[in-house]
């Protein structure tokens, strides 16, 4: 099954690689064909003609993926899935997309929510042959406030005050680390996502 992605990062952006790997976990015949679009205001405004390319490019169906809370969000103004719902689906009839395979997986409050659902691939990315770690699941992952501030937290107390996470370069070694989706599936964007893969 061929299925489209539309994210808000850039081409090398965490989002893209991580959703693009467990949606591989979970489906081995799966072929991805992403766009990304940068920023929610460039997903939001131009996910119609990317969701039309890719259905002209053989997708069966279309998935747009965006953070809630996006890293770069302006602190004043409070996110409203359901406000960037209506401009989504504004934008998808403006390019003429009709398909009904067309599916918005909105991840609470960021991707690093899912990550902290599993502490064991917290913990395996962290620990080192002399300093093994233990990181506990995040039973609730979308009730954490700042996902990157707590999963960053946690790099500067295991691996010192010089190291920081950085999405582009940790979240897709950390979620290669993940087992199964036994810990994942706590979090309910998670769960439609999988679904929404067919």
């Amino acid at each position: 099954m061929k299925v489209g992605m539309i994210f808000e990062c850039g081409p090398q952006g965490a989002d893209r690689k991580v959703c693009e790997h467990l949606a591989r976990m979970y489906r081995s015949d799966i072929e991805i064909s992403s766009v990304t679009l940068d920023r929610k205001p460039n997903l939001i405004s131009e996910c119609g003609k990317a969701a039309m390319q890719l259905f002209e490019d053989g997708c069966e169906r279309v998935i747009i993926i965006w953070d809630l809370h996006p890293a770069w969000r302006e602190r004043t103004l409070p996110p409203c899935r359901k406000e960037d719902r209506i401009a989504i689906f504004e934008s998808l009839l403006d390019a003429g997309v009709t398909s009904p395979h067309v599916y918005l997986v909105c991840i609470e409050e960021e991707l690093e929510a899912w990550l902290l659902a599993d502490g064991r691939a917290i913990s395996a990315y962290l620990s080192t042959p002399t300093h093994p770690v233990k990181i506990r699941d995040k039973k609730n992952p979308e009730k954490i406030s700042n996902p990157k501030t707590v999963l960053n937290k946690l790099f500067q107390q295991h691996k010192g005050k010089g190291h920081r996470y950085s999405d582009i370069q940790h979240a897709q070694a950390i979620v290669e680390k993940i087992e199964d989706f036994s810990r994942l599936r706590r979090s309910k964007t998670f769960v439609r996502f999988l679904d929404k893969l067919g």
